[in-house]
């Protein structure tokens, strides 16, 4: 038995949904506007995990073109039933004014990382669905419903229906079963049957540092239900001093040694010196990350072991640890394939805008749109995991125009991000420029100042070095020799907390970009990309 850090899936992970297949687990996290959409991560001791699967990866299973930052994949809910994976998701449209206009819908695999369905629709009513396997062999989905009218509360409630596979739709009678406590927000319904109760576990609170994991179970599934008497399960709200801040939207396991954990959403907020701690309580750049804690079970209601905050430190299952091999630092592109840490904006990039096989060894992106587009990027990134790392490429770029550039691009949104990139000046032709967006807000740092490209120069050399609370860049035309560019840009910044003062959901990813507002598709050759922590 050994001793789990917190948290489990650092970086960009939000909303897990756990289950177990045997005695293999497997976690669904969020996605957002990142395409392919979700990811799954695979263990067999909850200690170590292992991204394994983006399953959404066709445009027929997800079509992002235009939709909103932070729009997109909410709350996946993985679960296995009748020898096969299933996977409920959300494609979010519209987030803004009264209207949540969403989408969910099911797929289903033999395997984990196998090819996954084509989706079948289910309903728009809201988000987070979840699909509950009863052991009678019927099944349940369950979704929080959106109510748009003028002076309600907009989370009306968790909707129940039951699902006939075999007519692949939705059928009977449509019955809201909890209408939430009085934290309210009430969100990411898991159903499950346990002894003689049916537990329905939820989100409240909303998703920054008030969330929370509520509980309440009833002998009948369509209620009522009673609330857990400790309520909530879990959450940081009252704990200023946790690190691990905004602990709710959780989903529980039985172990195939019986012990019963929860998995959940965390944050951890910047070091915040000479900041009050109070409000606000910080920025978290590395997104919504995901944390497991221990339970137990007092009459028939689970506990969270010492109390219901998250602790950055629990006591393993009863299962001997089985690591995976470490991730390589470095990507040589020499493989058919990206590697599954890498996603691009909204849609697959097709032929006509990435390729491994145009230029043998070298991730080849053909220019399209700015960082600002909600359509057609030519961005390759991963995210950020941790507070210090350095992350560095090797690009080949020859711009005739200062409508093209390619470089390395610290992203957050389309409103949020700075890059160093090769472009064209008329004057002194080949540069390195920075270009900035802070919230919408636009510079150029370096203007009247661009850093030349020699002519003899082929490659040029591009590192950014995160350091907790700044970042900076760095460039060289040799790979030998480094020039650092005495620019600070502050991490908080590519934050949920930070972006128009919170209501985002994603994180900071670092990568690579090539545009060409000419139309013309000018290419980038980037013949390496190397993510280290430090």
């Amino acid at each position: 038995m050994s001793l789990i850090q917190n948290p489990i899936l650092t970086g960009f992970n939000p909303d897990p949904s756990i289950c177990r297949a045997g005695e293999d687990y497997y976690i669904a996290v969020s996605t957002f506007e990142w395409f392919p959409g979700v990811g799954i991560y695979h263990s067999r001791d909850l200690k170590n995990w292992k991204l394994v699967s983006r399953p959404l990866n066709r445009v027929s299973q997800l079509d992002m073109r235009g939709n909103p930052n932070s729009g997109g994949i909410w709350a996946p809910a993985l679960s296995y039933s009748d020898g096969k994976f299933w996977l409920i998701y959300t494609d979010v449209k519209v987030v803004n004014g009264q209207w949540k206009d969403c989408h969910n819908y099911l797929v289903t695999c033999d395997s984990i990382d196998g090819e996954w369905s084509e989706p079948i629709h289910m309903n728009s009513s809201g988000f987070d669905p979840s699909l509950f396997h009863h052991d009678d062999g019927k099944k349940y989905f369950v979704n929080m419903v959106w109510d748009h009218r003028m002076g309600n509360h907009s989370f009306y409630g968790i909707v129940l229906q039951e699902y006939d596979h075999s007519k692949e739709k939705l059928v009977g009678k449509r019955e809201v079963i909890f209408k939430g406590t009085d934290i309210k927000l009430t969100e990411a319904p898991h159903l499950y049957k346990i002894g003689d109760y049916y537990y329905l576990l939820t989100a409240e609170g909303g998703t920054e540092f008030e969330h929370q994991a509520t509980i309440a179970r009833s002998k009948d599934i369509w209620g009522p239900y009673e609330v857990h008497p400790e309520n909530p399960l879990i959450t940081s709200y009252p704990s200023i001093r946790n690190p691990l801040q905004k602990a709710g939207h959780a989903s529980i396991v039985q172990t195939h040694t019986n012990e019963w954990f929860l998995v959940h959403l965390t944050g951890r907020p910047l070091p915040r010196e000479g900041q009050p701690l109070i409000l606000p309580r910080g920025y978290c750049p590395l997104g919504r990350e995901t944390a497991i804690q221990r339970l137990e079970w007092k009459n028939d209601w689970p506990y969270v072991v010492g109390g219901n905050q998250p602790a950055l430190e629990i006591e393993g299952p009863n299962i001997a640890e089985q690591p995976w091999e470490e991730e390589p630092v470095l990507d040589d592109f020499n493989d058919e394939k990206l590697s599954l840490h890498y996603q691009s904006l909204r849609i697959p990039l097709e032929r006509n805008t990435l390729s491994l096989t145009d230029n043998p060894g070298h991730l080849r992106l053909y220019g399209k749109e700015s960082l600002t587009s909600h359509f057609t990027q030519a961005y390759v990134a991963r995210r950020w995991q941790h507070f210090r790392f350095q992350a560095e490429t090797k690009v080949k770029f020859n711009p005739e125009s200062f409508q093209q550039a390619a470089g390395v691009v610290n992203y957050y949104n389309t409103e949020n991000w700075t890059t160093l990139q090769v472009t064209w000046n008329e004057e002194k032709g080949r540069i390195l420029d920075i270009m900035t967006c802070d919230n919408g807000s636009f510079g150029q740092p370096l203007r009247g100042h661009e850093i030349i490209v020699p002519d003899s120069v082929e490659y040029v050399y591009i590192r950014v070095n995160v350091e907790t609370q700044h970042y900076r860049y760095s460039y060289s035309f040799d790979g030998q020799n480094w020039n650092q560019i005495e620019i600070d840009f502050d991490s908080y910044k590519l934050s949920d907390d930070y972006i128009r003062g919170g209501g985002f959901f994603t994180g900071a990813f670092v990568g690579m970009q090539c545009q060409d507002s000419t139309g013309e598709s000018l290419h980038a050759d980037f013949d390496y990309f190397s993510y280290e922590a430090k």
